[in-house]
């Protein structure tokens, strides 16, 4: 398996992008991506110019993750027994619905007949809604990309799906700044409605993914199974884990607001390039590995990358000068972007076809919400310790995380690529 994978991506940098379906996967997300990522970004800065509270950041990302954690698991059993692109259909109305919501509440004609006390809990609403889309949104793309595309091609596969999402990472937060800055929030959500519109217009490319999984048992014991099945597996649970605890606490994107405004004090424009380099960062480091995987040893290089993480946090908390700032984000998002196709692949290798929805529903409670919940947090400790004092702290934590989890997981540091093909080998 993994001398296939080598040779194949070492002749074919492109071969996952020879596959029709992955394209289209490719380009709905895309859009989606771009959107949501403008979305973020605005709505953080808008609230906290309304609010000037650190805690009302950390909400957002509680508002989203209550629904995305709280019936997750239900949306990886819906996702393994439904046709994909009709979820995937639903989800995208209720996203739509969401955002053109919050662009109706922020019109200059509207605003001024809406109770001032009551914009910032309807935008929290809306936020929830798209927590609930998010828990069907995971598991029907994780089932959707493993279709896509052969399976010898997931690593290959993978850094071009986390390549294209880091872009939009790039593009969204910089465009969403720009142009917030300049027209205001109402033109911001124009461009968001439009992107979404088309994500939206791009799942009808993609062919039908029937089930192939029809349930014979109760919910309950088929949402135990997949959860049994993740816990059974150390290298998959371990990096669950691992990104859980390290982005919980290192979570410091959602402070970004407070650094552009009170201590960088380089406004709207300068958050959307803060946001935009670290995803620049991911996204140069990922067009790396289209030739070098970090799949050679790849629980040793995820170790690496996690320390890599928590060091950037740090320094990024400690520094005072825009530039110096920029350049701590930019290798944040390298290193994190390393550990985010290195955990990919190895949930794809290891996940059957039938589970794919409840592993993936799994793997959205640990990794999908991890960034709220470290929003939420990271938003709490600056109000209790103060901004600084909670970035240096988190990414104190994440490097603490990394090494309990080495001398916990030491046995798997030889492993290659070959030894975590099936989930009844090394790993197990």
């Amino acid at each position: 398996m993994e001398e296939r994978e080598d040779s194949i991506t070492q002749k074919d940098s492109f071969a996952a992008l020879r596959y029709k379906d992955f394209r289209a996967y490719l380009g709905m997300r895309f859009f989606f991506t771009f959107a949501y990522q403008m979305q973020a970004v605005v709505i953080g800065f808008y609230i906290y110019q309304l609010t000037k509270s650190a805690f009302s950041l950390g909400l957002v990302g509680l508002c989203e993750a209550i629904p995305a954690i709280g019936i997750a698991l239900y949306g990886g059993y819906v996702a393994d027994k439904s046709e994909k692109r009709k979820m995937l259909l639903s989800i995208f109305g209720v996203v739509l619905f969401a955002s053109l919501t919050i662009f109706i509440i922020t019109l200059k004609n509207i605003a001024p007949y809406i109770h001032a006390g009551w914009i910032v809990p309807i935008i929290y609403i809306m936020i929830f809604f798209n927590g609930v889309a998010r828990a069907f949104y995971g598991p029907a793309t994780f089932a959707i990309y493993a279709h896509s595309i052969p399976k010898e091609l997931y690593p290959n596969g993978s850094t071009w799906s986390s390549s294209s999402f880091q872009v939009a990472t790039i593009l969204g937060p910089a465009a969403g700044g720009l142009i917030y800055g300049t027209y205001g929030i109402t033109a911001v959500f124009v461009v968001i409605l439009i992107l979404l519109l088309i994500s939206f217009v791009l799942v009808y490319l993609l062919r039908s993914y029937p089930p192939v999984y029809v349930p014979k048992e109760s919910i309950w014991v088929s949402l135990k199974e997949g959860i049994n099945f993740v816990f059974k597996s150390k290298m998959m649970i371990g990096a669950m884990s691992l990104d859980l605890f390290s982005v919980f606490f290192g979570g410091a994107v959602a402070l970004l607001p407070v650094f552009a405004h009170d201590i960088l004090k380089v406004g709207s424009e300068g958050l959307g390039i803060m946001r935009a380099t670290s995803s620049l960062g991911a996204v140069l480091s990922m067009l790396v590995m289209t030739k070098f995987s970090p799949m050679n040893r790849p629980w040793r290089n995820l170790l690496i990358a996690v320390s890599g993480f928590g060091l950037s946090i740090v320094g990024f908390g400690l520094s005072k000068v825009f530039y110096l700032s920029l350049v701590f984000l930019f290798t944040e998002g390298a290193f994190d972007s390393i550990s985010v196709i290195i955990r990919s692949t190895i949930m794809q290798l290891l996940t059957p076809d039938q589970m794919r929805g409840r592993v993936s529903a799994v793997n959205s409670m640990f990794i999908g919400s991890s960034n709220e919940i470290g929003a939420f947090e990271s938003g709490t400790a600056a109000t209790l310790l103060g901004t600084v004092p909670s970035v240096i702290f988190g990414g104190s934590m994440t490097l603490l995380i990394v090494s309990i989890t080495y001398w916990k997981t030491r046995m798997l540091i030889p492993a290659k690529l070959a030894d975590i093909s099936t989930p009844t080998e090394k790993e197990m």
